[in-house]
């Protein structure tokens, strides 16, 4: 599809907050990661689990169908949340769990795809769910198949280890595959690094996987030498761009490398820091907040510098409140300068300012791509990363069909798509033919909006969720495309992400529209963001009821059509008459309805 177009100039370095943070210690204050007298249960957790272990081997034989809070953690580190099913709760807890794949860059093999696919019909609910950073989560799974689920997925040569946790969660990448040099060794740094940030321990091998080394190199002395024994203060999360290509949002990361290439030679990357989207509704302390750029750092001096942002993160990031133990807060207190000269003093070197580098745009990387050498990738748009059958849409099915007959890479998303790859120009047409058969869309037949969208899952699997998102988006996407296409603006490139809690992982703060969870089937709707990544929108509204969503923007979409400048995207448009106009327009619009009637 096309890309959106470019920004007006390059991202600026600067702090940039949606909700102003009142309270805050100036930069230049003392650290956020000077330690009070206490610290949080969850820390002492983590110093006390001998490296993860615990006492989850115990409790995983015990005759229980959950783990105790501790385990419930600890759990976490190893790729696995436990939850329970909340429409059920009337009739008591019905525990189960989910397990995340760790997939660098999210590229599978056919073999590691079908595999999936298998142990989501043998052990979980019978789906799969691609998530936004390009992994894959299997839901309900329960606790006596837990160990043979794990062992399958590492049978596949695949891991769970820190796809959740206080690590470096999975490395993002541009799954993209191309013969162009640069984007391969991109790729290519990015399984380098995931590999360097892996936490060292046996416990995972232990307690999954009966001792025998089946992933990753033998695991180095215990403690960590990276994490040491309480691991990071909180999340931490890293995304690769190639030059030009901001799919993965880098600027929402904790760490971004932007390439730098010159004459198709890839020279380095540009360092980002202090992203991050998460915040928690009526405590203005906490906030989204868009990464500064820290430096450019040659190729070869990549995880080197990584490992040194890491371990500032983990000396003085706050592990007193997990509100503020992402390492954007350590930033936003310190300020950029003072953050920068501790990661020099780590090096034992001075790090060089970042470079010039071409504008970010945002590509799904659907449909039929020419790969430059004589095959081809296919994208398929899925809804909100869910591959499941239902109905006459199936997905699961016509995948398993596709991968089995044509054996090409399997790679997924940052939009929670997937790139179908190394395809033969003879086989075009078998790919067409399967897609029909089971009801599968092409890409091309979406409309901008549905492909554009995602949601998190939310309801009913998500203990976080305070209201529904990837269960209700299709229907308000249903809604926005009917309003769209009366208005004459269905060809809009217009992004609209859903979370069911403000967490963000649908990462909604950096979309046109955002809806996040407020309540039970209430929102508050953010607008204006953009969707290269390089701007977070506003709040416009608080608490809009699920079936007003729509609705309350249908005017906001009369003055975009009848006021926007040549070529301006809906969130630039927001963002430049400002929301008090786009909440007068909404006002007199209600006014004239009101009027009507």
């Amino acid at each position: 599809m096309a890309k959106t177009p470019p920004p007006p100039s390059e991202p600026t370095a600067t702090r940039k907050v949606a909700l102003p943070p009142p309270g805050l210690r100036k930069p230049g204050g003392p650290p956020a990661g000077r330690q009070k007298p206490s610290k949080t249960g969850l820390e002492t957790i983590k110093v006390e689990s001998r490296a993860l272990r615990g006492r989850l081997a115990e409790d995983l034989a015990a005759d229980t169908d959950a783990f105790d809070e501790a385990g419930k953690q600890l759990l976490k580190f190893h790729g696995v949340y436990q939850q329970d099913d909340r429409d059920r709760r009337a009739d008591g807890r019905h525990y189960m769990f989910m397990v995340r794949s760790r997939i660098p860059g999210g590229t599978l093999t056919a073999e590691q795809y079908l595999a999936h696919d298998t142990i989501a019909d043998a052990y979980a609910n019978g789906t799969l769910r691609i998530t936004t950073r390009q992994g894959i989560q299997f839901h309900g799974i329960l606790k006596g198949d837990l160990k043979p689920a794990i062992r399958a997925i590492n049978d596949a040569l695949v891991t769970t280890l820190a796809a959740c946790g206080d690590v470096v969660r999975n490395v993002m990448c541009c799954p993209l595959h191309t013969a162009d040099p640069v984007r391969r060794e991109v790729q290519a740094v990015t399984v380098r690094l995931a590999e360097a940030v892996l936490p060292r321990t046996r416990a995972y091998h232990e307690i999954w996987l009966n001792g025998e080394k089946v992933y990753s190199n033998e695991p180095e002395p215990e403690p960590d030498p990276l994490y040491g024994p309480a691991y990071l203060p909180r999340k931490f999360k890293i995304g690769v761009a190639p030059p030009g290509d901001n799919c993965v949002d880098l600027y929402t990361q904790d760490v971004g490398l932007l390439a730098v290439a010159e004459e198709g030679r890839l020279l380095g990357f540009n360092v980002l820091v202090g992203g991050g989207l998460g915040m928690t509704h009526k405590r203005p302390e906490t906030f989204p907040r868009l990464a500064d750029a820290l430096a450019f750092v040659p190729t070869d001096e990549v995880i080197p510098v990584v490992r040194a942002i890491i371990e500032v993160q983990r000396d003085h990031g706050d592990r007193t409140n997990r509100r503020h133990a992402r390492m954007k807060y350590l930033i936003h207190d310190w300020g950029l300068d003072r953050f920068r000269k501790a990661v020099e003093q780590r090096l034992g070197a001075s790090l060089a300012p970042p470079r010039q580098t071409p504008p970010l745009a945002l590509d799904l990387h659907l449909g039929w791509q020419d790969q430059g050498d004589g095959r081809w990738t296919f994208g398929l748009s899925v809804e909100n990363g869910r591959i499941k059958d239902e109905g006459s849409l199936r997905l699961k099915s016509g995948l398993r069909h596709l991968v089995e007959t044509l054996r090409p890479g399997v790679h997924l998303t940052p939009n929670h798509d997937v790139l179908l790859t190394d395809i033969d120009e003879a086989d075009r047409p078998t790919v067409e033919t399967i897609l029909e058969a089971y009801g599968i869309p092409h890409p091309d037949a979406l409309s901008h909006a549905r492909r554009l969208s995602m949601a998190c899952p939310a309801m009913p699997t998500c203990g976080l969720a305070i209201a529904e998102s990837e269960r209700v988006m299709p229907s308000v996407i249903d809604a926005l495309e009917a309003e769209l296409d009366a208005l004459g603006l269905a060809d809009e490139e217009i992004t609209v992400r859903m979370t069911g809690c403000p967490n963000g992982c649908a990462r909604p703060y950096v979309a046109d529209i955002g809806f996040v969870g407020r309540s039970l089937n209430r929102y508050t709707l953010f607008l204006g963001g953009r969707a290269d990544g390089t701007r977070l929108n506003e709040p416009f509204e608080d608490l809009v009821p699920l079936e007003d969503l729509v609705p309350t923007i249908r005017p906001l979409l009369v003055y975009y059509r009848d006021e926007r400048a040549p070529g301006e995207s809906f969130g630039d448009f927001c963002h430049r008459v400002g929301m008090d106009a786009l909440r007068r327009a909404r006002t007199l619009a209600t006014s004239q309805a009101d009027h009507a009637r």
